[in-house]
């Protein structure tokens, strides 16, 4: 039998929670009745009446965007537990930068708090949990103190209240319980719930899905007016039309990330195929199911009801609505359509690219229109931008100095902006910063663009060669790592850079140590793409490194004497962090 886990105690005789929350004289939290957003009405509790077995403490700020994407979630499974009569019990630790912004927070939130005037205990118990990024949420044993996870984010996210009481063996037993299910998956396992053996139609009608066994079907993950989901399910529409047109047994069915229902039927009105009810809880199971990890995507799953391929969506993104004769994507259809694929490859040109119907022209300054033609021959770079993307405001300095370097030494270049602004002021302002030429607002070869080369964040830059082939995808980072040496982007050039790299790297010292990191020594490591913790800015090859930290140096920071090291950061582009933040994904770290 194991040893019960140590309860926590304090000098002051506090036990448990409370030897974690209260602080000197102060032994209660406060609530708040919701009456007002501004300036809630507040009453206190004290810790020692707390009769929650399972305490989770919400590190949280208003500021903090997926903060605010996370709170609504953890506030209905804490409702769902309370109406089930569990024994959970919530305390918000804010990061907020005033009183106010505090409360407005705190009064949308149904459990307690600590007082926003208790600065240093919010401090201690943020140090005691190490905590480095928010939302963050420890569950704990309420009795003994004894930490269930600090993973309490995760978990709430994909099990909701299933997870409840967030012990390691709860957590291990739903994971026994998925991979159970797995192994004996059906259409109906998949899709079915207790209450529910249909799927709706947009317009209205159900349909069981007893209908669909022997069919191959695709789960079609979709959010409403996010372009790149919008922008796949109008080329899988066609798909579908076109397999049911030739006669083969296939469905789609829409599994909504939506949150509000007014846009589920908007873009499910425009949809062909079935879907899951807006707002089952089968949509949240299924995003945990088949682990989903980024939109498109299009799970296909068997006439036997078990999964072909977890995401097609890359398939068909790539190959567009000719994907339809890859179908179902066994190898061999596959190996079919790589062929077709790169015998297009072999036929592009700058024309086919840049040239649709009566737009046979780009704009340079004042709108003037110079012909496509007139970069033929040239190493042409498409850069994706915006104004409203602060990394790309943040890049575009750089990228304007590089061009500047690489057109004194190259007349055949040239740069094309891609804008993704959402107004004809944004792009005439953004574009008035720029030396290059651009492809006008609005056109409808900017869509174009965007599917041919899967563009899936910005900014991007993509390297077309003198014959209109493709010669980098990823010329961005090439050209933040190499600068103007990396044109004209070719895999021999950035062959050749290697090359020059390794051999300087053979003068380097194997070990230093540096001010920045003055802990441990630094060792010199070749390395795969990483950020400098120096200058901040992306390095490749080479890095001197510190594994137990994950610190990493360009070997020019790390070499560079105080002078030349100041002169970089002088000149380098960087953004505001909120309140001592960066937001990156779905967390907001400490910088």
């Amino acid at each position: 039998m194991a040893e019960a886990a140590p309860t926590t105690t304090t000098t002051t005789g506090r036990s448990g929670i409370g030897a974690i929350l209260a602080a000197g004289d102060r032994d209660f939290l406060v609530r708040n009745s919701g009456e007002q957003v501004r300036t809630p009405s507040r009453f206190l509790v004290k810790i020692s009446s707390i009769e929650a077995n399972t305490v989770a403490l919400y590190f949280s700020a208003s500021w903090c965007p997926p903060c605010r994407r996370f709170t609504p979630k953890l506030i209905e499974t804490y409702k769902e537990l309370s109406s089930q009569g569990k024994s959970f019990e919530v305390v918000f630790l804010s990061a907020d930068n005033d009183e106010e912004a505090f409360s407005a927070y705190f009064a949308k939130m149904p459990w307690l708090a600590v007082p926003f005037s208790d600065s240093d205990s919010r401090e201690a118990i943020d140090g005691r949990f190490k905590v480095s990024g928010i939302p963050h949420l420890v569950i704990l044993d309420a009795k003994t103190g004894e930490v269930y996870t600090e993973d309490g984010v995760e978990f709430v996210s994909e099990y909701g209240v299933e997870a409840y009481p967030f012990t390691p063996e709860r957590i291990n037993e739903l994971k026994e319980q998925e991979k159970a299910a797995k192994d004996s998956q059906t259409i109906q396992s998949v899709l079915s719930t207790s209450t529910r053996d249909y799927l709706i139609s947009n317009n209205g009608d159900k349909v069981p899905i007893s209908d669909l066994e022997g069919k191959y079907v695709g789960l079609c993950f979709v959010v409403g007016g996010f372009g790149p989901v919008d922008q796949f399910t109008s080329v899988l529409a066609k798909i579908y039309e076109k397999l049911k047109e030739v006669g083969e047994k296939f469905e789609v069915v829409a599994v909504s990330l939506d949150s509000d229902e007014s846009s589920f039927k908007e873009s499910f009105a425009k949809m062909p195929w079935l879907a899951i009810p807006h707002g089952d809880k089968m949509c949240e199971k299924l995003v945990r199911y088949f682990e989903l990890s980024s939109l498109p995507t299009l799970v296909l799953i068997g006439p036997d009801g078990k999964t072909l391929n977890n995401n097609v969506a890359d398939i068909i993104e790539e190959h567009g609505f000719e994907a339809w004769e890859g179908f179902p994507f066994s190898v061999e259809k596959l190996d079919i359509l790589a062929e077709k694929a790169k015998a297009k490859a072999a036929a592009q040109t700058l024309e086919s690219l840049l040239i649709s119907g009566d737009s046979d022209f780009v704009i340079g300054k004042d709108g003037a229109k110079v012909p496509v033609t007139e970069l033929v021959g040239k190493t042409v770079l498409l850069y994706f931008s915006a104004k409203w993307c602060g990394p790309c405001r943040a890049f575009l300095p750089t990228l304007v100095q590089e061009y500047n370097k690489i057109k004194e030494k190259n007349s055949d270049f040239e740069i094309v902006f891609i804008s993704s602004d959402r107004e004809q002021s944004s792009f005439d302002e953004f574009f008035s910063e720029m030396p290059w030429l651009a492809v006008p607002f609005g056109d409808e070869r900017k869509e174009y663009l965007t599917k041919t080369f899967r563009i899936r964040g910005i900014p991007s830059l993509v390297a077309i060669g003198p014959t209109g082939q493709t010669v980098s995808k990823n010329a961005k980072i090439q050209l933040m790592i190499h600068g103007a040496d990396a044109f004209p982007f070719t895999e021999e050039r950035l062959e050749e850079l290697q090359k020059k790299l390794d051999e300087m790297a053979k003068g380097w010292p194997e070990k230093l140590k540096h001010e920045l990191h003055e802990e441990h020594e630094l060792v010199l490591m070749r390395r795969g793409t990483y950020g400098c913790d120096g200058c901040e800015a992306i390095g490749s090859s080479w890095s001197y490194r510190c594994d137990e930290c994950d610190f990493n140096l360009h070997p020019k920071c790390a070499l560079a004497d105080k002078e030349d090291k100041g002169e970089e950061e002088d000149g380098k582009a960087a953004e505001e962090a909120p309140a001592g933040y960066v937001c990156e994904g779905d967390v907001c770290r400490k910088a």
